[in-house]
């Protein structure tokens, strides 16, 4: 199961990179949603390895996932997820088309590994559309988010 989203963003690549690679604002963000979020490599900046260990609850069962740094340059990252039987790679492209516009793409690619990993994610798969609609509109309220951060000459 995959979804992908691309938005153009009114700053420079490097902003938005500075964004995208702002981990520990993903980790407070998690946790203000009610997920255990804790970095199993220590602490100081990401790096290509760096991994986490993510607990919450999804349709009332708690859940443990791992994730890992598995890219990260200039131009984006992946991130290698597993859960529950279900492996997971997220991608962050990012795409400068002007000096101050960016083009980022989002995708989030989802396979089971178990019987019942493949029973959750056909019950997903019934609300695919809803689930994109959702996905889509958070790419793009993260696309808003950085322009309005962003400053020129700042």
């Amino acid at each position: 199961m995959k979804f992908s989203s691309r938005e153009d963003i009114e700053a420079p690549i490097d902003h938005v990179y500075r964004a995208v690679t702002d981990f520990p604002a993903f980790e407070r963000q998690a946790l203000r949603r009610g997920a255990d979020v804790r970095r199993v490599d220590g602490t100081g900046p990401a790096q290509q390895g760096s991994a986490w260990d993510v607990a919450f609850s999804f349709r009332g069962k708690e859940r443990k996932m791992k994730a890992v740094l598995a890219r990260l340059e200039e131009q984006g990252l992946q991130l290698d997820t597993d859960s529950s039987g279900i492996d997971g790679v997220t991608l962050i492209d990012l795409v400068p088309l002007s000096p101050k516009r960016t083009r980022i793409a989002v995708s989030i690619e989802l396979r089971a590994k178990s019987l019942s990993a493949r029973l959750l994610l056909q019950s997903l798969k019934l609300a695919k559309a809803n689930l994109t609609h959702r996905f889509k509109k958070r790419v793009a309220d993260f696309g808003s988010d950085v322009e309005a951060r962003y400053k020129p000459g700042g």
